[in-house]
């Protein structure tokens, strides 16, 4: 064989192979036409002001710097006074907090962490331009750590952030996170998502569910601003860090954008959420659906007939001792697969359903039991705030 026909073939195989792999892309990559270079990140506006002779930046980078350059105006620093009794002057003390927040619309609703807000008797927003006004509370959600304030600023001056999609997050996609860390403006860091489904106690004692867990860095600052991801869209709310100093340790936490949509319309029609409760109250993620773990006492759940885990105690001696074990038996709870024909794997999938529902209302169950679906019908009810 001559050296131009071995050439041939070699380059035959190898297009070939990308043919191949072009077919197996996941159908939310673009793809390319024969003969067409789009780079990554092509989705995103043309990043301005960049010489070519001086700047010489890396697709990854490009990708990076649209994102900023496209979302960083959407960002707001937010500036609180709590008032703080001194223990020994007995007086009132007004102590400074800072955070972050997203603008949600043109008449000035800004997205934060309650958290943030929490007891202040003065809210400061400061917008990208450099301007702060006065704001007020719309609404808020504890349990969920939501709430949204809102300023009386020039629409000109305001840029809403687009929301994006939290249903199907993958551990290892790109994220990037943007807030006001040590009162530096608008900072962008970025990572990865290092899992999902997580929960996150509150300080109030409450359980937020369906948390995005990242290591992007969060630090003091970037509590209530926006998770993104490589298209700018707003996926998460950055809401905690995980570490016994208080700093970014590798672990931080965000609010996903779904429990955002839920929320938020609620917030702003009434100022409070009005929750159905299922009276489920853990259930154990599995690959064909919802476990049920525990539920409430006398509550919706129960009394419709679900079953969860089965506690199991027993009396032992050893020796001299008298002791008693409790074993669980996972056998015997249904597995949740669908409400009212939708499917149900996650926990997101059911708070997504459940929620979209109002108190009084009755959805059906579809569980497994011994081996066979079973449609139960349950009438949900006004959860306790």
């Amino acid at each position: 064989m001559n050296k131009p026909n071995a050439l041939c073939c070699l380059l035959s195989a190898v297009g070939g192979g990308l043919v191949a792999l072009w077919l197996t892309m996941p159908s939310g990559l673009p793809r390319l036409s024969a003969g067409e270079a789009t780079p990554l990140g092509s989705h995103l506006p043309r990043i301005e002001n960049l010489p070519s002779d001086e700047y010489d930046l890396t697709a990854e980078e490009r990708v990076n710097v649209s994102v900023y350059e496209s979302v960083n105006r959407s960002v707001v620093n937010i500036s609180t006074e709590v008032p703080r009794t001194d223990i020994f002057s007995f007086f009132e003390v007004p102590a400074e907090g800072a955070g972050s927040g997203s603008v949600l619309d043109t008449d000035g609703r800004i997205l934060t962490n309650y958290h943030v807000i929490d007891g202040a008797r003065k809210i400061e927003v400061t917008l990208h331009d450099g301007k702060s006004y006065d704001a007020r509370l719309v609404g808020k959600d504890e349990s969920n750590d939501v709430a949204v304030i809102q300023i009386n600023a020039p629409a000109g001056s305001l840029f809403p952030v687009t929301l994006g999609e939290s249903r199907h997050l993958r551990v290892g996609q790109r994220v990037y996170a943007i807030g006001n860390p040590f009162g530096l403006e608008r900072t962008l860091t970025t990572g990865i998502i290092s899992s999902v489904d997580r929960t996150l106690p509150t300080r109030h004692r409450r359980i937020i569910k369906s948390i995005i867990q990242i290591d992007a860095a969060i630090n003091p600052g970037n509590s209530g601003g926006p998770l993104l991801d490589t298209h700018g869209r707003l996926i998460g709310m950055n809401t905690a860090i995980a570490s016994a100093t208080g700093q970014s340790s590798g672990v931080g936490f965000a609010i996903p954008v779904a429990v955002i949509n839920r929320v938020v319309p609620q917030l702003i029609e009434r100022g409070r959420v009005i929750r159905p409760d299922s009276g489920i109250t853990r259930g154990m993620q599995t690959e064909k659906g919802l476990l049920i773990a525990t539920m409430a006492a006398g509550g919706p759940a129960e009394q419709a007939g679900l079953r969860g885990f089965r506690l199991s105690k027993q009396r032992k001696s050893s020796g001299i001792f008298n002791y008693e074990s409790t074993s669980i038996d996972r056998t015997a709870a249904d597995l949740i697969v669908a409400i009212n024909g939708e499917k149900v794997v996650t926990a997101a999938d059911f708070l997504a359903i459940i929620e979209s529902h109002q108190p009084g209302e009755e959805v059906t169950i579809t569980v497994v039991r011994d081996g066979h679906e079973v449609q139960i019908p349950l009438r949900l009810i006004a959860a306790e705030q």
